[in-house]
């Protein structure tokens, strides 16, 4: 069988999304992605290479991380925050800007007067450039594991004064994937996780592949990734052999869903397909590792129950 043709539809979400994915790799390294290092509380990774802390505590807080933006919001920060990115669309009353967590202006920044920058991304010269100008910053990079998303909710609650409603996130957090790692409703169930429809797909060991596997979903990419990346792109015919029995579109947005995936040379026979299970997903909930994702965790393991009925 012969593999259909490669459509080009690199969202800016998943560019982005990737761009940080390759940035944390190369930095932490991968996890093993057994359900009990998601639910553990002891942190794998560590945040920086640079951070630079307020003594006073900081009044105006700038965020370029749309998962930096959450956990601010989530531990109470909310109205220290004077500024976020242009991907930053939750929560709503968020103070959402022009600027730009991936291609930064420094200058731009620096108009709002912050006291302390939050980011997951540098190209190069952006913590420098801050440092030049005496703005503290804080690198997160994105995260390997749920140990990270503790240790980064952690952190941003004490540089904003807000420990105790830190704490208190993270405690909900590992209550809310307890429950879920309880009741392994996808056991020896396949799935295939579409990024984009270039194919792009997510292994075990990475932040979102241990969470399917808090289910007892099995990944059918981690074959394919022999470098260890976390992100292989597969083939139609690598899908096509492995005959996942979900298929999960963070892509659902922008342009895939469950007609255009049947609608495709030689996927029409797949037994997630057949069944019905072709299921769009949230790209933010799904694609962030802040505090919602509890939310998007449950909301799979809806989908899955549902199958059931």
């Amino acid at each position: 069988m012969t593999s259909p043709p490669i459509r080009i539809f690199l969202h800016p979400r998943v560019l982005a999304l990737l761009g940080a994915l390759v940035i944390a790799s190369a930095a932490c390294g991968s996890d093993t992605g057994s359900r009990d290092s998601a639910l553990s509380g002891v942190a794998t990774t560590t945040v920086a290479p640079t951070t630079t802390t307020v003594p006073d505590g900081p009044a105006a807080i700038i965020s370029l991380s749309p998962t930096a933006t959450e956990i601010l919001f989530a531990i109470g920060a909310g109205d220290q925050v004077v500024a976020v990115d242009n991907m930053s669309n939750y929560p709503a009353d968020a103070p959402v800007s022009e600027l730009s967590g991936f291609t930064p202006n420094v200058e731009a920044i620096a108009g709002y007067e912050p006291d302390l920058v939050i980011i997951s991304y540098d190209p190069g010269d952006l913590v420098e450039g801050l440092e030049a100008l005496g703005i503290p910053t804080v690198m997160q990079w994105a995260a390997n594991s749920i140990d990270d998303t503790y240790s980064q909710i952690t952190e941003l609650g004490q540089l904003t004064g807000h420990a105790a409603e830190a704490e208190a996130v993270n405690a909900s957090i590992r209550d809310g994937l307890a429950a879920i790692a309880g009741d392994p409703v996808g056991s020896e169930m396949t799935y295939f996780h579409e990024i984009d429809n270039t194919l792009y797909s997510a292994t075990s060991t990475t932040f979102v592949g241990q969470l399917y596997a808090l289910l007892g979903l099995e990944n059918i990419a981690d074959p394919a990734d022999e470098a260890g990346f976390g992100w292989p792109q597969l083939s139609a015919e690598f899908i096509l052999e492995s005959d996942p029995d979900i298929i999960f579109l963070a892509d659902a947005a922008w342009v895939e869903s469950a007609e255009t995936v049947a609608a495709r040379p030689g996927w029409d026979v797949l037994k997630a397909v057949m069944d019905g299970h072709v299921v769009p997903v949230d790209q933010d909930t799904s694609g962030r590792w802040g505090p919602r994702v509890v939310d998007f965790i449950e909301s799979v393991k809806a989908a899955i129950e549902g199958f059931e009925g």
